[in-house]
């Protein structure tokens, strides 16, 4: 130690500094490769190995201690200049406040991981509110910073946050409103990871992949990842097709358009060429029953069949998609909603709406459900007499017979 001390005293000042801070730096340095390439690697087996946070959060956590060293030894270096030593203690201090701070903020990463890991996590996730506290954290570490820096008590630079509240309202709105959102997102049960949902107005039409503070990604069915404001998801208004998922049918709303001009009453012998659909005998008998019965009741001593009661190709076209309908595998018949009905008719026929629910919600197997069921259903058509309506293309014009357009 004397002939250390000695050495020193023989070194002009600015050499003994040099001399202390690279000493200084050494024991910092040496400090930080055993906590971080010894401690750390070493204990790593033990650590968390779904994930790098963890490992993150220690190695920043371990930052604290080779900081102190530079803090606590600065004072020891000779001949340096008090204002220099100043300076650097301040700026240590400062950066063992990030560290710890930083530390924090990969720990709460680190929680909500966990949290995620949980089944419950897709009704409830955390992420928003997590951000929240990030935030917080980093908030109140930039103070402390600042007051180590300027060597001045957090408490001072709080007092004049009131003089700047509306700078800060104004640069921190749009995270006052996701953080409302978030809220109101998770507690009403709005929106959870894995929803499909549309929002026409953010061109989002897909599913949810990430719920975030400010953010919410979603995934379109074309891979384009669209992000929408959180807090638009409360203010605008969004489609969610969760119910759908959860009922475990898809909903067939589609109309099957036919030529008014191939409706008609139907004959005796087209009546019992239809018997020969297994599906249609017991509608044809009771039917045939119920009409004879009015017309013998109503039409006692009249002959023209104009005031008769019949039966017609559509009506009984109605019959046979009702039971078609009922009989098919892939159609839900008990706990929803299954009805035949006519709408309007206009220039395009008669529109004849078959509104069902499939079995499934996987959406290949729910269009070719779909497919397969308009295929029969155009393709019986003819055996009752009636044509899809189809407005004329150039093939119908150019086979129109010579001379037959109009004058």
């Amino acid at each position: 130690m004397e002939q250390l001390q000695s050495f020193f005293a023989e070194q002009v000042p600015w050499v003994q500094s040099l001399i202390g801070l690279a000493l200084l730096a050494a024991a910092a340095l040496a400090v930080n490769y055993v906590l971080k390439y010894v401690i750390l690697r070493a204990a790593k087996p033990w650590l968390d190995q779904k994930t790098q946070t963890v490992d993150k959060a220690a190695a920043w956590l371990a930052t604290v201690a080779p900081l102190l060293i530079i803090s606590r030894g600065i004072v020891a270096v000779p001949n340096l200049p008090e204002d220099l030593a100043t300076i650097i203690t301040n700026v240590a201090q400062a950066l063992i406040v990030l560290s710890v701070a930083m530390g924090i903020v990969k720990s709460l990463t680190y929680a909500n991981e966990l949290y995620e890991r949980r089944p419950e996590s897709r009704n409830r996730p955390i992420k928003g509110f997590v951000q929240v506290v990030k935030i917080i954290v980093l908030c109140g570490a930039a103070i402390i910073m600042i007051s180590a820096l300027i060597e001045q008590s957090p408490l001072l630079l709080l007092s004049g946050l009131g003089a700047i509240t509306a700078v800060l309202l104004l640069v921190f709105k749009d995270t006052i409103l996701s953080l409302v959102a978030s809220v109101q997102l998770t507690t009403n049960d709005m929106l959870r990871v894995g929803d499909w949902i549309e929002m026409p107005s953010m061109h989002a039409d897909g599913d949810v992949i990430d719920i975030s503070l400010h953010t919410v990604k979603v995934q379109n069915f074309d891979k384009t990842i669209t992000y929408i404001p959180t807090h638009r998801l409360v203010s605008d208004s969004y489609r969610n097709w969760r119910g759908m998922a959860e009922a475990g049918g898809r909903r067939i709303k589609r109309s099957l358009s036919i030529d008014q001009t191939s409706i008609r009453f139907l004959s005796d012998d087209e009546v019992l060429e239809l018997k020969k659909f297994k599906m249609l005998k017991d509608h044809l008998a009771g039917k045939r029953e119920e009409i004879a019965e009015w017309n013998a009741r109503e039409l006692t001593g009249e002959d023209s069949p104009v005031n008769a009661r019949r039966l017609t190709n559509v009506g009984v076209l109605r019959a046979y998609i009702i039971a078609y309908l009922k009989w098919h595998a892939r159609l839900s018949t008990d706990e929803f909603t299954m009805l035949v009905r006519q709408l309007p008719p206009g220039p395009q026929g008669l529109p004849i709406e078959i509104y069902c629910f499939s079995n499934t919600t996987i959406w290949g197997e729910y269009e070719a459900i779909q497919a397969d069921l308009f295929d029969h259903l155009i393709a019986i058509l003819p055996e009752f007499g009636l044509r899809v309506f189809q407005e004329p293309s150039g093939m119908d014009v150019r086979e129109a017979p010579a001379g037959s357009g109009a004058a």
